[in-house]
């Protein structure tokens, strides 16, 4: 990787930005079960921070694109969001308790695209070499699960909140250190406009199956943790087996500078969503068994850490120069935005309506069709990229 890159500075920051995901998605359930939250009440919660996205990315990517001051919208976003989740140790009801994580999740959600923006920009024509920088944030996930799973044991679910405000603290101490990438060249822009851009159908099937890949998670992020204790294992154990999903996702980030280019990124991408369904159905069938439970983990590796390294491989060739923020903004409403709201929002229900079962075999239907959609999309012909490295989709 070239010196030029500031590779520890940005692997600081997806350090505290993942960190925050690993204290808030796996214990975010049981603090609100604690508060007397229902399953869709608790789904619901999820569905507000997910659908902020659907928003909040697009606005401050504008504005980044815009501007082209990036790392200033990420400080301002990291300091936002922050202040707005203090206001979840104030005491209020159910309607406050919407209002602040809406609040917060508006200015959080600004903060994701402009950096993986400013990542790509770091890294030049090594954009291949992304996952090296990313793996970090896995690190701070497995850091935060693994010790606040063993902080919980003793006191309670009252210390993640603590744990998440700490966390972001973090971001925005670390966003300072990150500086703006050069703009990208002249030469890189795109003559098509935004709109005939998505009409390719290249572009509109890949952020279709980002949708549907991220919609399938809604039972995994929301019910994961209370599924597994309703299952008979304790949370020091459930904190163990979301780290070892990510420590398998670490694994593939290791080697998907060599992947990329030696298998493509369509494929890649389709034998991900293929390994997805297989996760959930696991997960439906085999609650008890430990050993099953840890080999669905080990597949997070291809769910997230192989789904997400090859559409952030695509979206980066596909949205280049001046939409570039907008795409990586379009990549996070369209699928942990929209798509995590509808998953999270649909588990909600379906978690009481059908039971937790039939809700994960649901989830593995949804990551078929997603599979469906990019076979139609993406798998029968070979898309142009613009000046992505060769080789590499």
């Amino acid at each position: 990787m070239s010196p030029r890159v500031p590779y520890w500075r940005l692997s600081g920051f997806y350090l505290f930005y993942f960190g925050t995901l690993g204290a808030l998605i796996p214990y975010w359930s049981l603090y609100l079960a604690a508060r007397g939250h229902g399953a869709r009440e608790i789904g619901e919660v999820f569905a507000v921070m997910a659908a902020t996205k659907l928003v909040a990315p697009n606005v401050w990517g504008w504005l980044g694109d815009r501007s082209g001051r990036r790392m200033a919208i990420v400080r301002l976003g990291a300091l936002g969001a922050f202040l707005a989740f203090c206001g979840v140790f104030v005491a209020g009801g159910y309607g406050w308790l919407l209002a602040a994580v809406a609040l917060f999740s508006f200015f959080w959600n600004a903060v994701l695209p402009q950096v993986e923006a400013t990542t790509m920009n770091h890294l030049g024509p090594e954009t291949h070499r992304y996952a090296s920088v990313r793996l970090w944030g896995s690190v701070g996930f497995i850091a935060a699960v693994a010790g606040l799973g063993a902080v919980l044991e003793r006191t309670g679910a009252g210390a993640v909140p603590v744990a998440v405000a700490a966390m972001l603290a973090g971001i925005w101490a670390a966003s300072l250190a990150v500086p703006e990438a050069p703009a990208a060249r002249a030469g890189e822009d795109v003559p098509a406009g935004l709109l005939a851009l998505l009409r390719r159908r290249e572009v509109a099937g890949l952020l279709a199956v980002c949708f549907l890949a991220q919609a399938s998670h809604g039972p995994y992020y929301a019910f994961f943790t209370l599924y597994m204790e309703g299952a008979g294992h304790g949370r020091a154990v459930i904190g163990g087996l979301w780290a070892l999903g990510v420590v398998a996702e670490i694994g593939v980030f290791l080697v998907m500078h060599r992947w990329l280019p030696r298998y493509g990124a369509v494929p890649l991408l389709m034998t991900a969503l293929a390994l997805t369904a297989a996760r959930w159905v696991l997960i439906a069938a085999f609650p008890g068994s430990l050993a099953l439970m840890a080999g669905a983990q080990l597949l997070h590796a291809a769910s997230f850490g192989v789904y997400h390294a090859s559409a952030i491989h695509l979206i980066h060739a596909w949205f280049r120069g001046r939409h570039q923020g907008r795409g990586q903004a379009l990549y996070s409403s369209l699928s942990f935005g929209a798509g995590g709201a509808a998953g999270s929002y649909a588990a909600g229900w379906a978690w009481e309506g059908a039971g937790p079962g039939a809700t994960y075999l649901g989830a593995a239907v949804v990551a078929l069709l997603a599979l469906g959609v990019a076979w139609a999309s993406l798998g029968r012909r070979r898309p142009a990229a613009g000046p992505a490295p060769a080789g590499t989709l």
